[in-house]
C-alpha cells in the first residue's frame, strides 16, 4: 500500500489535473469520500499542489504597462494580492515561481544568477519540480552570515533542489570584516571563479531590500543595525545585491558595500536584472531601485503597483514627475 503521502499525490492529481469530484477520486483510489477530501486537503497543506492562473486582470494589465513605460521595463508582472498581508509572500512566490518556471521552459537563459531572501526563497519552494539539462545557477553574493552561519533563506539549493540542476554556490560571508578581508577572500580560487561565472549570467534574479530595522538583511544576520542606520544616514534608500541607493536612484556610497561580496555595481549595469519585490515596507526601496535604471523587469503585486504608479502620475513640481 502507498504512504499517505503518495496517495495525497495521487488523490491531488486525480482531482486537481483529471478533474475528477472527490467522490470519484474515493472511488478510484478504494477510500471513503471522507478519506479522499482529507487526502487532497494535505497534499494542498504539504504544498504538494502549486497553482498557475493563465490571464490578465485588467486594472492589474494596465499598471504593468505603466510602470514598464515610466522605468525602461522590458517586462512587468503585477499579481493580485491574496490578503492584507503587510508583506505579500504567498502571491508574490507564486508569481516569481511562475515568472521563473516561464524563463525555464523558453530553455534560453542557461545560466541565471540569483540572489537571496524571503522573497525569493518562496518562489523556489512554489517552483514546480522540472529536469534541466541545460540551465545551471550561480550565486550573485556572498550566503553566509556574520556568524558564519547558514543563510535562513538561501535560494541556490532550493533551485538545485526543484530543478536537478548544477548550481554554484559562494560559501563566503555576505559581508567581509574589513575591505583588505572582502580582497582576499575575492580572490580565493574557486570564490574568483564563481565570481567569474557569475558575470556571465544572462539572467539576475533577485530581491530587493529596504533600509530599515525589520530590514531582512538584519533578520538574517547578514548585518547588523549599527551598519544598516550609518547606511540609512548616508542617505540609502533601496538595496540590490549588497548595493545601496538614494531616493532618486543615485549610488550611495558606503563603507558597508565596500566590504559586501558581490558584484561589482558595473557588473549590474550592464546585467538584464528581474527584480520581485513587494509590500507596503518596500514601496520607497523599490521606487529607488527603479530610478537607478539598473532594472529590466519588476514582479510585484497589486497594492504596491498602485503606490508606484500613484508615484509616476503625481506630479512633483511644474512638469516634474516624482521617478524623474
Amino acid at each position: 500500500m502507498e504512504d499517505e503521502i503518495g496517495l495525497a499525490t495521487r488523490a491531488a492529481w486525480m482531482h486537481y489535473a483529471g478533474g475528477l469530484t472527490q467522490s470519484e477520486v474515493a472511488e478510484r483510489l478504494g477510500v471513503t469520500r471522507l478519506k479522499a477530501h482529507r487526502l487532497v486537503a494535505r497534499a494542498v497543506r504539504d504544498g504538494l499542489v502549486r497553482v498557475f492562473i493563465d490571464g490578465e486582470v485588467a486594472e492589474c494589465a494596465q499598471m504593468e504597462g505603466v510602470l514598464a513605460a515610466a522605468h525602461g521595463l522590458d517586462s512587468c508582472r503585477v499579481v493580485p494580492a491574496l490578503d492584507d498581508d503587510p508583506l505579500p509572500i504567498k502571491a508574490l512566490g507564486i508569481a516569481g515561481a511562475q515568472y521563473l518556471k516561464s524563463v525555464l521552459e523558453r530553455d534560453e537563459d542557461t545560466l541565471i544568477g540569483v540572489g537571496h531572501g524571503r522573497t525569493l526563497a518562496a518562489c523556489a519552494d512554489n517552483l514546480l519540480r522540472m529536469a534541466l539539462r541545460r540551465t545551471r545557477f550561480v550565486s550573485l553574493l556572498g550566503g553566509l552570515t556574520r556568524r558564519y552561519s547558514a543563510n535562513p533563506h538561501d535560494v541556490i539549493y532550493r533551485l538545485a533542489d526543484r530543478t536537478g540542476a548544477e548550481a554554484y554556490v559562494l560559501p563566503v560571508p555576505f559581508v567581509a570584516n574589513t575591505i583588505e578581508d572582502r580582497a582576499v577572500l575575492m580572490a580565493q580560487r574557486g570564490v574568483k571563479e564563481v565570481f567569474d561565472l557569475a558575470r556571465r549570467a544572462s539572467l539576475l534574479f533577485v530581491g530587493l531590500g529596504a533600509v530599515e530595522k525589520q530590514a531582512s538583511l538584519i533578520a538574517t544576520g547578514m548585518l547588523d543595525r549599527a551598519e544598516m542606520e550609518q547606511v540609512r544616514r548616508d542617505g540609502g534608500c533601496g538595496e540590490v545585491l549588497g548595493w545601496f541607493f538614494d531616493r532618486a536612484g543615485r549610488p550611495v556610497e558606503t563603507e558597508v558595500s565596500r566590504r559586501t561580496l558581490t558584484l561589482d555595481l558595473e557588473d549590474l549595469r550592464r546585467s538584464r536584472m528581474v527584480a520581485i519585490a513587494g509590500g507596503v515596507g518596500k514601496v520607497d526601496a523599490i521606487a529607488s531601485i527603479l530610478a537607478s535604471g539598473l532594472l529590466k523587469g519588476l514582479v510585484t503585486d497589486e497594492r504596491t503597483a498602485r503606490s508606484l504608479v500613484q508615484r509616476v502620475e503625481q506630479p512633483r513640481g511644474p512638469g516634474r514627475r516624482l521617478h524623474e
